[in-house]
């Protein structure tokens, strides 16, 4: 060993023998949490090693364990102003546990305290998926966007997951090279077949035969269901008897049960394990979404042969095709009761909708693709911190 390789703490030292990623994820389900898993299976069956931080709340340590990831308990708590000293100090105990290669994060809380506790120590990964800065106003918004500037300094790419939130960090003066990875599904998982199942789906479900309109995502501001019950009284009034399902769960469920109890034909189901039934029961699936990087849902729906109503958050207009639904204006109400009336009362529009909608997850978003180009992305990053 050479004098300088002795005065090298180990987890400083190059990696001799596979590659090793680290993963550090606070979402650890929903949509951050899938893409999450992806990239894991992808470098896992590339024979890398692959270690997974993220709490033990929701299914992703578990699933990543299962896969043959790595899987260290790393506790955090959502709030980014929160436990972030605790925080930084377990997680970069366990960043000294191993060489590592590539530090990849997660969201926005992964991403402010993997960054502190490795300070650009080895190549940084980070995924905002979401800007944070568009989840607050005024004060706290600015702040999120100076921490930003100033993190970049500590991040060798930004993973951004549509030409939208590449484009936006650029116009906030966020300096890090970055490159533009769509999210993916797996294909597999969603059948294409779906239309066929409406009516089985249907009689599982517990659902009548007037048209359905199913909202899938967390119960939260930033995925805009309280704008879509407010929305809901006038589609019901063209559409007699349209139903509407939310299906998930979070911070702001009780209110929104609360608020939908008076609304006629609306339901909400709880976070559910059997998605793919609730869209196939589905005309429409509609995504309400305030701010995104690029949402799942959509990408889920069309897979699924469904046309997909959403508003026009970051990502969507690039996700969502001509032909394949309507992406209408945020803060039109009157924008999106028409485009629900249109689909949930000529079902044949919605089930041609779906149709482009399908070929087009097919041709362009498969998340084995995906992966995999982030794997070459990590290698040629790699590459040139190591000549430079």
């Amino acid at each position: 060993m050479s004098p300088t390789d002795a005065t090298r703490q180990p987890w400083e030292r190059p990696t001799t023998g596979r590659m090793h990623v680290v993963h550090v994820s606070r979402p650890t389900s929903e949509g951050t949490a899938v893409v999450a898993l992806g990239y894991v299976r992808e470098q896992l069956a590339r024979g890398w090693e692959v270690t997974v931080a993220c709490p033990t709340d929701g299914w992703l340590g578990y699933a990543a364990r299962e896969a043959g990831a790595r899987v260290r308990w790393w506790e955090s708590g959502r709030e980014a102003h929160k436990g972030v000293l605790p925080e930084v100090a377990a997680l970069r105990a366990i960043l000294r546990e191993r060489p590592v290669d590539v530090l990849h994060l997660h969201a926005a809380k992964a991403g402010l305290v993997g960054r502190l506790a490795d300070r650009g120590r080895h190549l940084t990964f980070y995924q905002p998926h979401g800007w944070s800065f568009l989840a607050g106003e005024g004060r706290s918004s600015d702040l999120a966007v100076r921490w930003e500037r100033f993190a970049a300094r500590w991040t060798d790419s930004l993973v951004c997951v549509s030409d939208d939130e590449q484009e936006l960090g650029a116009r906030k003066g966020i300096d890090a090279h970055s490159v533009v990875l769509h999210n993916g599904i797996d294909l597999s998982q969603w059948s294409d077949a779906a239309s066929r199942e409406r009516s089985v789906a249907r009689r599982e479900l517990g659902l009548g035969d007037g048209p359905v309109a199913v909202c899938v995502g967390r119960l939260a501001p930033q995925k805009g269901q309280h704008d879509l019950l407010d929305a809901w009284p006038a589609v019901r009034e063209r559409v007699v008897d349209a139903s509407l399902v939310l299906v998930g769960d979070g911070p702001d469920r009780d209110e929104l049960a609360r608020r939908s109890a008076d609304l006629p034909g609306v339901r909400l189901v709880g976070a559910r394990t059997d998605v793919h039934r609730w869209m196939a029961a589905a005309n429409v699936v509609v995504v309400p979404s305030r701010w995104e990087g690029m949402a799942l849902v959509p990408l889920e729906a069309m897979a699924s042969a469904r046309s997909v109503v959403a508003t026009r958050a970051i990502g969507m207009a690039e996700t969502v095709p001509a032909g394949a639904g309507a992406v209408v204006d945020q803060g039109h109400q009157g924008a999106l009761v028409d485009a629900l009336i249109h689909r949930l009362a000529h079902p044949h529009v919605a089930d041609d909708e779906g149709e482009v909608g399908r070929d087009h997850v097919e041709r362009s978003f498969d998340s084995a693709d995906v992966a995999a180009e982030l794997s070459r992305t990590y290698l040629r990053r790699l590459a040139l911190r190591r000549r430079g």
